[in-house]
């Protein structure tokens, strides 16, 4: 039908796609970049390398390497069950999952300060036990792990249907055991899935905002995250070092498209 469509309309449609593209993604990353590299390849280095940066840097990364194991355990046992098995609840345990991308970041910090906060549910226990949760990495750990757990097992649900249980059932029929089958013939189908959902998960986790926004408490040095110290920044109107800051969650981006697409070109040839 497209080859039938008038040559000008085709290219029409081409132009505002394109146009729509560079207005809402590329002039925004050129801006970020050219902002971050304005006065030089010395102050972006040392607004990188600014003690506080580098703080905000490495909380970013911890709770990333916490949430996204989880969030990949977690979302193949989900993709898993609702793949392969017909039971009650299961309208239950999709509607969980799909959960976090329904409800607002801010919303979802707010309900760990309503459960573990001073005032909340769980707080005064907590407080009592010397065990902080709001406004400590515990409780950024608990939000990132919140907003990205969907990503994985929503990557690998459509993958394991499209495979089909057929090599899993000859598995258990020639006799290999539940860690066999997981190991030789569940995975190896779905390690470039894993790794796509994966990529998605990590960009996210460290991009994150709304949700660590209210948990964290803005303690400079201490809970912000690399976006909430690129706020900090920006509030304070140290343009140049926020943007600079802002270039490495950029960079991060681009990584992750480009990881995407490699990662995207291999499952399309798996099948």
């Amino acid at each position: 039908m497209a080859e039938r469509e008038p040559y000008a309309v085709r290219w029409l449609l081409i132009a505002a796609a394109l146009l729509g593209l560079g207005v809402l993604v590329a002039l925004p990353l050129a801006v970020v970049l050219i902002e971050a590299f304005s006065q030089g390849w010395q102050a972006w280095g040392d607004a990188v390398l600014d003690d506080e940066t580098l703080t905000a840097i490495r909380l970013s990364l911890a709770v990333a390497a916490v949430a996204v194991p989880i969030n990949t355990l977690a979302g193949l046992a989900a993709a898993w069950a609702l793949a392969r098995f017909r039971f009650k609840g299961r309208w239950l345990l999709l509607m969980l999952l799909d959960l976090p991308l329904s409800v607002s970041p801010v919303v979802s910090g707010l309900v760990f300060v309503l459960l573990f906060g001073a005032q909340g549910w769980l707080g005064p226990w907590l407080q009592d036990h010397d065990y902080p949760v709001i406004f400590a990495f515990p409780g950024i750990m608990l939000a990132t792990t919140f907003v990205t757990l969907p990503l994985v097992a929503r990557e690998l649900l459509p993958l394991l249907q499209a495979l089909g249980p057929e090599e899993e059932l000859a598995a258990i029929t020639l006799g290999a055991t539940p860690w066999q089958l997981l190991w030789r013939v569940v995975l190896p189908r779905l390690r470039w899935g894993i790794v796509y959902g994966v990529i998605l998960c990590a960009a996210r986790a460290l991009g994150e905002f709304g949700a660590v926004s209210v948990v964290s408490g803005h303690i400079r040095g201490e809970t912000n995250t690399l976006p909430l110290h690129i706020e900090v920044l920006h509030a304070e109107y140290h343009f140049q070092a926020a943007f600079a800051a802002a270039s490495l969650l950029a960079l991060v981006g681009l990584l992750g498209l480009v990881a995407r697409r490699i990662v995207g070109a291999r499952i399309g040839r798996a099948h």
